[in-house]
């Protein structure tokens, strides 16, 4: 018996010394190479010193065994843009890894740029070294970088947002991006320009707000517009609704936008693009000067959760005006005031979510903090040559008081809306339900098709007090209606 059981143990620890020696070639891939989702991650620009979103890479073992991975290391290092998290670890590289057959791992990366002295964009690139069995295969990271002009708070007060106040007449040049954090006050006696081709990008919960006595001049160009947007390059960003606009005061936040205080006097904003934010351009009560307090032409509002264009006890004049793709009201005309709008396009098929708001609210009234009402008139709202239309049965909402002025006229439009549009004194020559056809809402194209009613269905009259239209096409002859003329 014990000579068996003596042989049992040697039996046993020669299986284990023979098991042990085959493991490598038993269990072990020793001529497989890693494959991976992509050859390159690429990031979209990253404004300098701003940390990009988080990109991901995914490592495989395609083989029926576990393979050994010797290294991973990013080649740049602890001096690289680029941070890495390799399966749950931040580290620049780790070693010994075994990946299992048919397994992965992900490696997670962000890259920050610093800044140079360059006005255009500019690369940067590193890679990710895999060293498995004697093979290195490398991943590419490559990063474009964007100098900007920083505009960063400089008061905390606790009651709302952070803000940098602009206290002398300034400029905002299109030399680099103009990236704002918090809200950019406008103080009174001075102007805020900004100039053709000038791009300004806002963090959440950011704008620009000109106080009582203070003015915003936006001069773009038919080539060169102003945009405002938000600080998101990557493409997923790009058509996001609700990314900047929001004031916080008292606890609460508004949506304000590009804000034109009360008092505030003499804007101007022409060419200019305004996309993917709360509210577009919020205009308070009219200022001391006798002139609008907001001149809008040649300007396109677009991808906004709350409102386009929001104007209260206001005086506001817009040509060549385009409000799309709004999640409630294109363009609110609240409390009274004195409006006009020639050539002009509102054309709301919000996709993000239902919605059942008209698109054009006129309003002469509103009640208070004490449950009372306020009557304020409104002198005029007048709208020539233009379109009102969308995805909602009433796309205009007529909410008078009968204790106020509240006029309004429509003259030569194309709308859609349950009321009587007959002429009379509110309407003349006007469409009522008539799809525009419209190229390509889904894609934001509002020209007109050739066969839409709104071609040729201007008054050449008010077309010759905007001749040229949003792209600088002649409309004195044959005048669409909307912003756009067919060439």
């Amino acid at each position: 018996m014990r000579y068996s059981l003596s042989i049992l143990f040697f039996t046993a620890f020669i299986a284990t010394v023979i098991f042990s020696c085959r493991k490598d070639d038993a269990f072990f891939e020793t001529s497989g190479k890693l494959s991976f989702s992509t050859d390159t991650v690429m990031f979209d620009t990253v404004f300098t010193t701003v940390g990009s979103a988080t990109r991901h890479l995914k490592v495989y073992n395609p083989h029926n065994r576990t393979i050994k991975i010797s290294s991973i290391v990013l080649a740049g290092g602890s001096q690289s843009v680029f941070k890495v998290n390799i399966d749950g670890r931040p580290a620049h590289e780790i070693k010994d890894l075994e990946l299992a057959p048919k397994d992965s791992l992900y490696i997670f990366l962000r890259a920050t740029v610093d800044p140079n002295n360059k006005n255009t964009p500019f690369v940067v690139n590193d890679s990710m070294i895999f060293i498995t069995n004697d093979h290195m295969q490398q991943v590419k990271l490559v990063a474009w970088g964007q100098n900007a002009h920083y505009h960063t708070p400089e008061y905390f007060p606790a009651h709302m947002s952070p803000y940098s106040l602009i206290d002398n007449n300034t400029t905002w040049t299109s030399d680099r991006p103009h990236l704002v954090y918090g809200w950019v006050v406008v103080d009174s006696s001075y102007t805020l320009t900004i100039e053709e081709g000038a791009q300004i990008h806002f963090h959440n919960n950011s704008g620009i707000w000109v106080y009582s006595g203070g003015t915003l001049k936006v001069r773009g160009s038919v080539n060169a517009p102003v945009v405002f947007q938000g600080d998101r390059l990557e493409s997923w960003y790009k058509d996001m609704p609700g990314q900047w606009g929001r004031l916080l005061f008292n606890g609460n936040l508004f949506s304000m936008g590009i804000w034109l205080s009360s008092g505030s006097i003499d804007n101007e904003i022409d060419y200019a693009i305004i996309r993917n934010g709360d509210t577009g351009v919020k205009v308070d009560t009219i200022g001391a000067s006798a002139n609008p307090t907001l001149r809008i032409s040649n300007t396109i509002i677009e991808n906004m959760s709350t409102a386009g264009l929001h104007a209260q006890g206001s005086h506001v004049e817009g040509e060549n005006l385009v409000i799309t793709n709004i999640g409630m009201h294109a363009l609110i005309l609240s409390i009274g005031g004195n409006y006009s709008f020639k050539h002009s396009t509102i054309a709301n098929y919000w996709s993000y979510a239902s919605r059942q708001t008209p698109s054009l609210v006129l309003n002469n009234y509103y009640i208070d903090v004490n449950d009372n009402l306020q009557l304020r008139p409104l002198t005029r709202a007048d709208f020539g040559n233009s379109i009102i239309y969308g995805a909602v049965e009433e796309e205009v909402f007529f909410d008078g008081h009968a204790g106020a002025d509240f006029n309004f006229f429509f003259d030569h439009c194309l709308l859609r809306t349950l009321e009587d549009i007959s002429d009379g004194p509110f309407f003349n020559n006007s469409l009522k339900n008539k799809d525009p056809l419209f190229e390509d809402v889904s894609e934001g194209l509002y020209k007109l098709r050739e066969s839409s009613p709104a071609r040729k269905a201007g008054s050449l009259t008010i077309a010759a007090q905007v001749p040229f239209d949003i792209n600088g096409v002649a409309r004195t002859t044959s005048p669409d209606l909307g912003a756009y003329q067919s060439e």
